[in-house]
């Protein structure tokens, strides 16, 4: 969970956000609207005249933290009756939690395809001293523009697409955030040129599937005519994006990663499951061999390149024979990271209410054997690297020791080292010194 917070005037509000990089994003977002209506950010909920909840729902523990959170939150306004307690995001979007917050004494609930509705809402809830419920079940046009309050830092987000038609018979995505809808170009390269002008030098391009860029736009364009149109916009150093469906990844976008030098060469490209037939239960539409072709060919083309993924373990269904195909494909791509996780049945989905579930100690066992091949190949990746020399943008302080700076690779490896302050937000050389598992210690070098 992230918090946007830090003000001083009255009229507070405190964003709550769980969930993934369009969550964050769309979070910034919702504090610009609340500061385009004079609010400020309260340096905690205890200080706030609005608490914004921006849910996840792509499992129920998520929920579960949510609905945690919410509890205490309610019994803050209990005491503070004031207070007015918004909740959006994907949670929002589905009919079993509205009917869950309806007994809750939320005052606001909208959801992910009318957040630009929000300031409309929280007027009417309280000019009309009631709760105010309002969810647009199917997604509308792409709305520009809409102001924005974005996170202190040298990297920012920026939407590129919003929704996706892939319907993975595990994932709830498609139905909190509806189909794909493209922005306009135009519309991209302005927000950049401001992102740039406020200092920011690093950019990530967010897409449920960033290959789907383009498709439904009057214009010819895709995800590759874009990364071509963004390297031109200057003050932006550094191009990053995700993500990218393995069965549509194409020979031109490859290419474009590889000749535009602004764009980092790192390519998160989920394989979740290393089975034919547990990818076609999940709906993935392509196989282990395309899978192991395309990031043969990625490598090929783009030399020194980093390709991460996510793993799913334990799926419905899935038996030893499979698990061990997920394992021999882990060993033969060589991920220099992943995100694993256990199946956890998410209601809604396909494959919640499929007979051939899996117990959970089955599961706890096989993502512990996953992470201990994974981790074993990132750890020998990173040592690969000890004596080599990258170039890397500097971010700030170390988390884990604020004497020391933390910097990240254009393959997105962390690199902690010793050095000046004034070193923050450049790009400069270090000399990789120490490897380990998740990060990288280095010198600068002269």
């Amino acid at each position: 969970m992230q918090t946007i917070r830090d003000g001083d005037d009255s009229n507070k509000y405190h964003i709550l956000t769980y969930g993934c990089q369009m969550n964050v994003r769309d979070s910034e977002i919702m504090a610009g609207l609340l500061e385009a209506m004079g609010y400020t950010a309260a340096d905690t909920v205890e200080d706030a005249d609005i608490i914004l909840f921006n849910t996840c729902s792509v499992r129920h523990s998520a929920e579960n933290k949510v609905y945690g959170k919410l509890g205490k939150m309610m019994a803050l306004k209990r005491k503070k009756p004031d207070i007015l307690i918004a909740f959006g995001g994907c949670m929002a979007q589905l009919p079993e939690v509205r009917q869950k917050l309806k007994k809750s004494g939320v005052d606001v609930v909208f959801g992910t395809h009318n957040i630009h509705e929000l300031p409309h809402l929280i007027e009417e809830a309280k000019s009309k001293k009631q709760a105010v419920y309002r969810v647009w079940e199917q997604e509308g046009m792409v709305v520009e523009p809409v102001p924005s309050q974005r996170r202190p830092g040298l990297s920012a987000y920026v939407n590129i697409m919003y929704g996706c038609n892939n319907f993975c018979s595990y994932c709830i995505v498609p139905y909190t955030r509806g189909r794909e809808r493209s922005r306009q170009p135009e519309a991209i390269i302005k927000e950049l040129e401001e992102i740039a002008a406020l200092g920011y030098r690093e950019v990530t391009l967010l897409g449920q599937n960033v290959n789907s860029y383009g498709h439904g736009l009057e214009k010819e364009i895709d995800f590759a005519d874009l990364l071509e149109i963004t390297s031109a916009v200057e003050g932006i150093n550094r191009i990053r994006f995700t993500t990218s469906h393995p069965k549509d990844m194409s020979d031109k976008l490859i290419g474009a990663v590889a000749i535009l030098p602004k764009v980092c060469e790192h390519i998160h490209v989920p394989l979740q499951a290393g089975s034919n037939e547990v990818l076609r239960r999940m709906n993935r539409h392509y196989t282990r061999e395309h899978y192991l072709e395309l990031t043969h060919k990625i490598r090929q083309r783009i030399p020194g390149v980093a390709i991460t993924s996510d793993l799913i373990v334990g799926f419905p269904g899935e038996s030893e024979e499979d698990f061990l195909d997920t394992l021999d494909m882990v060993k033969k791509v060589r991920f220099e990271a992943a995100f694993t996780f256990m199946y956890s049945p998410r209601s809604g989905t396909r494959a919640a209410s499929w007979e051939e579930q899996l117990d959970l100690e089955e599961k706890k066992e096989r993502l512990q054997r996953l992470n201990q091949v994974q981790y074993q190949i990132a750890t020998e990746i990173n040592q690969s690297m000890q004596g080599s020399i990258k170039e890397v943008m500097v971010e700030g302080p170390s988390k884990t020791n604020p004497e020391k700076l933390t910097s990240r690779t254009r393959t997105n490896h962390i690199v902690i080292f010793s050095g000046p302050k004034d070193l923050i937000g450049q790009l400069i050389n270090v000399r990789i010194i120490e490897a380990r598992t998740f990060s990288l210690f280095g010198e600068v070098v002269n």
